[in-house]
């Protein structure tokens, strides 16, 4: 008798939990991958964290009925933050959040300088604080927040060149900081980060490990499944905006997905097949 595939959905506000699912892909277990992008709210990052509580469990809520995962990824650091313990009161299956990766660049560091790259709100957010107080203490954490970087990224994926200004902006605030002349590792801090990487390294003053969440959370997934060794293959993709995002569809479908579909409106979060992908 052969096991049925382990389901996963990935989640985030854009494309950047695409690097999530990437990490997850390779990590050589059989999963089903699906993704939902609630890009009819991007960024995140500009929204009130009473909106978020509201609107992230409902639609993980709706999705997870329709689409039946066997558990959830919130791809998504300002998600995380704020509405992962209502995402879990609201769905019946394993959720797995997003930590900032301070704990293992203090690790790596050997400086004693770490440089830590975020949206602004996740910079701000109390909850950076306490990991840097528990994980950090002895280390200076050089912090710069970046909204543009995450537009930079959705370009990118959409077929565009991601904004040079935008990726010199990020570089720059953190080497350029007191302290940031010793930095040798650099915490990503957003999910859309990672698609920026090979950008953000060629523009850094010197060589540094730049450093995510993607293979962490790949092993908390096969964990909290039981996930069988494997290849894991996409199954359909999901947008509360899908004419947003059509520029983005070819880089889906390079990953696999073959199935898309449109998410309506709240409350009923109804998702629809879409029959034209428009990205031929």
């Amino acid at each position: 008798m052969v096991n049925a595939m382990k389901r996963v959905l990935v989640f985030d506000s854009g494309v950047g939990g695409l690097s999530v699912l990437d990490a997850v892909a390779a990590a050589g277990y059989a999963l089903e991958l699906d993704y939902v992008a609630d890009n009819a709210w991007l960024p995140y990052g500009l929204k009130s964290d009473a909106d978020l509580r509201a609107r992230v469990p409902a639609l993980l809520a709706r999705l997870a009925q329709q689409w039946a995962p066997d558990a959830v990824v919130v791809a998504c650091n300002t998600a995380s933050t704020i509405a992962l313990d209502a995402v879990r009161a609201a769905v019946a299956v394993p959720v797995v959040g997003v930590v900032p990766p301070i704990k293992p660049a203090a690790a790596l560091t050997r400086t004693g300088a770490i440089g830590l790259l975020a949206t602004p709100a996740t910079v701000r957010r109390a909850y950076t604080d306490d990991l840097i107080r528990q994980f950090a203490a002895d280390a200076r954490v050089v912090r710069f927040g970046s909204a543009a970087l995450v537009e930079a990224a959705e370009r990118k994926l959409a077929g565009g060149e991601a904004d040079p200004a935008a990726v010199r902006e990020a570089v720059e605030g953190l080497f350029a900081a007191p302290g940031g002349a010793e930095i040798d590792v650099v915490a990503l801090a957003c999910t859309h980060f990672p698609l920026l990487a090979e950008e953000l390294k060629a523009a850094a003053p010197r060589a540094a490990v730049w450093l995510d969440s993607g293979e962490a959370i790949a092993r908390r997934v096969a964990n909290v499944l039981i996930a069988e060794p494997g290849q894991a293959r996409a199954r359909r993709a999901g947008f509360t905006d899908a004419g947003a995002a059509r520029g983005a569809f070819p880089a889906f479908a390079a990953r696999g997905f073959a199935t898309f579909a449109e998410i309506g409106p709240a409350p009923a979060f109804e998702a629809s097949p879409i029959a034209d992908r428009g990205c031929a």
